[in-house]
Formats: structure tokens, C-alpha cells, sequence
């Protein structure tokens, strides 16, 4: 299937993030090399299931490069996730309104372009399905 501009820009932007999320494993490690954790393993837990979170963030970059639907998808729930996360940087007792904002503008422009992208695919096989 043939991918469409919103969708080759939505996979760079969710392979950025997967990068982001690559250079936070490489911070925790750091971190848990120095010894600036409370609990090794807790500390362990969190870098294995950051790496995880990278891996599948790359895995939809790919997909959604290659057109593939699932990794449109799994790209639209890392982006609500990631609005998840701004909203509760921008509420409660340490609340910070530049972070909300690093992670909320870049997550609502991917979300906007995977959805573009979306409608696109859907468009298309339409287009392939009639005679």
C-alpha cells in the first residue's frame, strides 16, 4: 500500500520520539550505574519496560513508513498516551506548564497527521476496491 506525505511525516515524528524514548533508556542506565536509585530493581523494571516502549514506538515508525495499518494505529495510542503524560505535567502538586507543552504540541501534530493518514489508507483501498 502506498503511504501518503502525512503518513511518511507522522513516521519520522514517531521515530523521533522513539529516539527520545532510546536516549530516556540510556539516562536511566546512567542513573542506575551511579547509583542514584532507591531500588535496583525497580530501577531494572523501569529501564527493561522503557526499551520495551522504544522498541514498539520504533516497530510503529516502521510500519506506519511502510503504510501498514497497525502501525498507524499503535501510533495513535502512543500519542494519546503521551497527551496523557502533558495533562499530568500540567496538574497536581509539581505541575510545570513548559513540560505539558514539550510533550502535548509535538504528540497533537502526530496525532493530527496519523489521522490524516488514517483517512488516506481508507481512501485509497476504496479507491483500489471499486471497478
Amino acid at each position: 500500500m502506498r503511504t501518503h506525505t502525512a503518513g511518511r511525516i507522522a513516521a519520522v515524528l514517531l521515530a523521533l520520539e522513539g529516539l527520545a524514548i532510546v536516549a530516556l533508556v540510556i539516562w536511566q542506565i546512567a542513573a542506575l550505574v551511579a547509583g542514584d536509585t532507591d531500588s535496583i530493581e525497580s530501577a531494572i523494571a523501569l529501564v527493561v519496560l522503557t526499551a520495551v516502549g522504544a522498541a514498539a514506538v520504533l516497530a510503529f515508525a516502521v510500519a506506519t513508513w511502510r503504510g501498514l495499518s497497525w502501525g498507524r494505529s499503535g501510533g495513535i495510542v502512543t500519542q494519546l498516551l503521551i497527551l496523557a503524560v502533558a495533562l499530568g505535567a500540567v496538574t497536581g502538586a509539581y505541575a510545570d506548564m513548559g513540560t505539558g507543552l514539550l510533550l502535548a504540541l509535538p504528540a497533537l501534530v502526530t496525532l493530527v497527521l496519523l489521522v490524516i493518514s488514517v483517512r488516506a489508507a481508507g481512501r485509497s483501498a476504496r479507491d483500489a476496491a471499486s471497478p
